[in-house]
């Protein structure tokens, strides 16, 4: 009875978070319906006793509180910005993470204040000033909401929610800036994004472009700054996620640490893997894509570790309950935590069960194991890929295979590169060639991939529908026994 209780209240704040993501629902009907739910869940505790109607009482309930969550975080737009729409404004504000570099430009989240009132605007400037976290700012421009878009693949992009769910409301094109003062921001933050800054200039120093660009991104999710070229042939290729800042990546980190000290104790094993972790995402600047990736991770190498998959995935869904509470809008509008929960899920439950089609791998270097764990997260990514990006590569397994193996030797040497180059650059020189030979090679395995012909494909309208469907038979094929015994009539 305590699971049901526990999916119950898990999932109806779930489904209520998720409808609301894409419709309205009114205050008052939602404090009605909570009322009616709270009263047939007193009816069957204390009177009839009914477990199941107890159970559905709970959803209901739950499912409310999920509505009314949502409800909390998507305030209105403050009047006295919007009166400001499309003319030309001074603000003064502080920006409230590092600069996003782009090829072209540079993007800067800023906050502003007007009395009480206060929001986040999103400003593109030029790449000849080094802003910082934490820069105090006035500027002059036209301040715009943000619109939609259609992507390359023909897929409308919500960026207005993108931006949303980082409180970010307006966007301002290349205003004219004056830097006031530097080092507004929390002190702590500021120490991180200055620790990254110093470890990827050392990096940098060492291995160069456009090597240096494939690091930053396997290393700190740094690909910001790829060209168009080379994004594309990373996405054409179903490689983009090796440059991605996700729970898989932390995970091949930590579990290497792990095989360093396997010689100890089991326990000792698993705390430096944890404190790898801990180190990723200190090093990224403990940016909030970051700290949901390190919980990931964890929770992968516990499973992994321990082999408790039933009470890892009740944790599983516990940490994606807790983000989604702090941030409701993740749920809906952030695909670097939809697709990271699903490579986790995959990672845990997935690649075991296919790892018997793998026999024929050899295990040097760990290779049977990053086959079947790359395949697994493959298999249950690529629906939610096809849907939500209309991207279709048929070159993706070879490219994965060919490049995945040497993944975690080429981020060590990485992490040894700027680690020694703190020290002295001198001694970075061999950590960094060395990488630099791992890098050229996984470049050329992209490149070579991307220019077949028919590399891959769009379908930018792959129905939703088809998309719940194979998920629900994935769910089935995975938890269908748990799903029977949730549903038989035993206690």
């Amino acid at each position: 009875m305590q699971d049901r209780v526990f999916y119950s209240i898990c999932f109806g704040f779930l489904f209520g978070v998720l409808l609301r993501s894409f419709v309205f629902v009114d205050f008052y009907l939602v404090i009605l319906l909570s009322i009616i739910s709270f009263a047939i869940f007193l009816f069957h505790f204390f009177i009839s006793k009914n477990n199941w109607g107890v159970l559905v009482s709970i959803f209901i309930l739950f499912f409310c509180f999920g509505i009314f969550r949502f409800n909390m975080v998507d305030i209105a737009n403050p009047s006295v910005f919007e009166s400001r729409v499309s003319q030309k404004s001074t603000f003064e504000g502080i920006t409230a993470d590092e600069p996003s570099i782009k090829e072209n430009n540079q993007q800067l989240n800023v906050e502003i204040k007007d009395g009480e009132n206060k929001t986040n605007v999103l400003l593109s400037v030029g790449l000849d000033e080094n802003y910082k976290y934490g820069d105090k700012i006035n500027f002059t421009g036209k301040l715009e909401k943000p619109e939609n878009f259609i992507t390359d693949q023909g897929k409308v992009f919500d960026y207005i929610n993108y931006l949303r769910k980082d409180g970010v409301l307006y966007v301002m094109s290349y205003p004219k800036i004056e830097i006031i003062s530097r080092e507004n921001g929390n002190r702590i933050k500021t120490a991180l994004f200055f620790a990254k800054e110093k470890f990827l200039e050392k990096m940098n120093f060492v291995i160069k472009s456009p090597e240096n660009l494939l690091m930053g991104g396997l290393i700190l999710g740094e690909k910001a700054s790829f060209n168009k070229d080379l994004r594309e042939s990373f996405i054409n290729t179903g490689t983009i996620h090796i440059v991605a800042l996700s729970g898989y990546n932390i995970t091949i980190v930590a579990e290497w640490f792990m095989k360093l000290f396997s010689f100890l104790p089991k326990n000792f094993g698993i705390g430096m893997g944890i404190l790898a972790i801990l180190s990723f995402i200190i090093m990224t600047g403990g940016s909030s894509t970051a700290i949901r990736a390190g919980i990931m991770a964890t929770l992968v190498l516990i499973a992994r570790a321990t082999g408790r998959n039933y009470d890892v995935a009740r944790a599983l869904i516990l940490a994606g309950i807790f983000m989604i509470l702090l941030n409701p809008f993740l749920l809906a509008y952030d695909v670097s935590f939809q697709l990271s929960f699903l490579a986790t899920v995959a990672v845990i439950f997935l690649a075991p069960r296919i790892e018997k089609y793998f026999l024929w791998a050899p295990k040097f270097f760990e290779l049977r194991d990053i086959m079947s764990v790359t395949c697994a997260a493959y298999i249950f990514v690529f629906p939610f890929i096809l849907y939500k990006m209309g991207n279709f590569s048929l070159v993706a397994l070879p490219a994965n295979f060919l490049i995945l193996p040497f993944i975690p030797f080429t981020m060590m040497l990485g992490f040894l590169t700027g680690f020694a180059g703190l020290l002295w650059h001198v001694i970075a020189v061999p950590a960094g060639y060395i990488s630099y030979l791992f890098l050229h090679y996984e470049l050329g395995v992209v490149g070579f991939f991307a220019n077949l012909p028919f590399a891959s494909f769009s379908f930018p309208d792959f129905p939703l529908f088809f998309t719940l469907i194979i998920y629900a038979y994935f769910i089935y094929r995975l938890f269908g026994r748990n799903m029977r015994r949730f549903f038989s009539k035993n206690e």
